[in-house]
């Protein structure tokens, strides 16, 4: 039986509908890096694009990873130029200090821990580290892989300044996200 933490579990949930999620951006990243100035961005566990395809049109050179191929080929039908790669983020790493922003948007995942300063090492020194999580709550199927801005932020070494670290209000009303954003120093 596959499991939400599967890669067939995410192929099955991709191929059984026309969309699983909105097509939006995240509402928290568009806040977060609307006074940023375009570079390079890394969409860490893209799945359908939205985030992707949304920083690209703000002129972003996008680079979007996810382990749902049925995801990445939905995704680049919506016409932009992202380099659209297929990878499970609890092994795969990005290059180091090659990106302005890394966005980990709803990554829920066992081994967050690790993989968290793994993705965070793929960030330039003055580039910014977006990390959106549902916040820990009952409602939520696994409330074990929700973890507070707080804590996330203490995964990170001391070469980040934590600009924000908090709960906000989610996309969904009935929930809260957690938002973690730093900067990593020169």
């Amino acid at each position: 039986m596959s499991t939400p933490f599967d890669r067939q579990f995410w192929e099955d949930r991709y191929a059984s509908a026309h969309a699983v999620w909105s097509g939006e951006p995240n509402p928290n990243l568009v806040a977060e890096v609307a006074g940023l100035e375009p570079g390079d961005a890394l969409d860490a566990g893209a799945g359908e694009g939205a985030d992707a395809v949304w920083l690209a049109g703000k002129g972003w050179r996008v680079k979007a990873v996810d382990f749902s191929a049925t995801a990445l080929e939905r995704a680049a039908t919506r016409g932009s130029d992202v380099d659209w790669e297929r990878a499970d983020l609890t092994e795969w790493s990005p290059e180091p200090a090659s990106y302005d922003l890394v966005s980990a948007q709803y990554l829920h995942l066992p081994g967050l821990a690790e993989v968290l300063p793994r993705l965070g090492a793929g960030v330039r020194p003055g580039g910014i580290l977006l990390v959106v999580g549902h916040e820990r709550s009952d409602a939520h199927p696994f409330p074990e892989l929700c973890y507070p801005a707080k804590e996330m932020a203490g995964w990170l070494d001391d070469g980040w300044e934590i600009l924000i670290s908090e709960p906000r209000p989610g996309r969904e009303s009935t929930r809260r996200d957690e938002v973690l954003k730093a900067r990593r120093r020169a």
